[in-house]
């Protein structure tokens, strides 16, 4: 995992807006991209990861394993992408765009390269496009507009998701420090949905295959992080996945384990029945 520490067209150090001992959060310049698909390669059963390339991407920022960006999907008449339009640093024309956020898998800003995860699924757009896009296709992106970074200070981590929040899951391992213990769950179909993931650190993985129950419908994770005993010393604990479904474990943390809010983040990637839905809706 490759983490943007300086800024690619300056080098100055990228300095977080607030910090302290176990976490920083930053904001960056929002910066639309003109980016191209440069391959295509299956992961599993039904994920490929999409890497694009351009010159835009060599002034990319990111800082932490949750950063994500706006993948567009608007062609004009000749077919061609549509970029957003940025004025003074705000998004002005987002209400008329069709956008999904997708987390950055891995990217190289000095290189002008960035990897993109995507599920593969027929009932959206984002799903649809991926299933089919070939290499030389050009994209349109937008961001990140900021990143929040768990500082690698833990003893231990428990990080629980499902597919759509995996390539976080994926970055946040690999980056990890040998020393620290890893719990992980990962809710997918399947075992064809299983993926390789490297890690320096102590992981323990478990992989919870759902069947045949629809995706967000289950409380594998949920289950899951609640029979996990947690070792000594201190501890953070991500829970990814659908909103609903994970909403009972914001309440457990909080209340029933008593965790300091920042030894601790539930975050809802997506809403069963609703299209691009906004996380941010979901915190406390």
């Amino acid at each position: 995992m490759i983490i943007t520490t300086h800024d690619p067209a300056s080098g100055e150090i990228i300095a977080p807006d607030e910090e302290n001992g176990k976490n920083a959060t930053y904001t960056h310049p929002l910066v639309p991209r003109l980016v191209t698909v440069e391959s295509v390669q299956p992961l599993g059963a039904r994920m490929v990861r999409i890497r694009v390339a351009g010159e835009d991407l060599k002034s990319l920022r990111s800082v932490a394993a949750e950063d994500h960006v706006k993948v567009f999907f608007d062609r004009d008449e000749q077919g061609r992408p549509v970029l957003p339009t940025v004025v003074g640093d705000r998004w002005v024309d987002g209400r008329s765009m069709t956008s999904r956020d997708y987390t950055i898998r891995d990217a190289n800003p000095a290189e002008g390269w960035m990897d993109l995860d995507f599920v593969l699924h027929e009932h959206g757009v984002a799903g649809r496009w991926a299933g089919t896009v070939q290499p030389g296709e050009q994209l349109a992106l937008l961001g990140p507009r900021g990143s929040f970074r768990v500082k690698d200070v833990f003893d231990w981590y428990v990080l629980a998701a499902d597919e759509t929040a995996l390539p976080a899951l994926a970055r946040w391992v690999s980056g990890l420090r040998a020393e620290a213990k890893v719990f992980a769950f990962i809710e997918v179909n399947d075992a064809a949905d299983e993926i390789v993931l490297d890690s320096p650190a102590q992981l323990q993985l478990r992989w919870l295959h759902r069947g045949s129950s629809p995706a967000g419908s289950t409380d594998l994770l949920e289950q899951a992080v609640k029979a996990q005993p947690l070792p000594e010393g201190e501890g953070f604990i991500w829970v990814a996945g659908e909103s609903m479904s994970i909403k009972p474990l914001r309440r457990y943390l909080k209340n029933d384990l008593g965790l300091d809010r920042d030894n601790w983040d539930v975050d809802g990637y997506w809403r069963r029945g609703q299209a691009d839905h906004d996380h941010h809706h979901d915190e406390d």
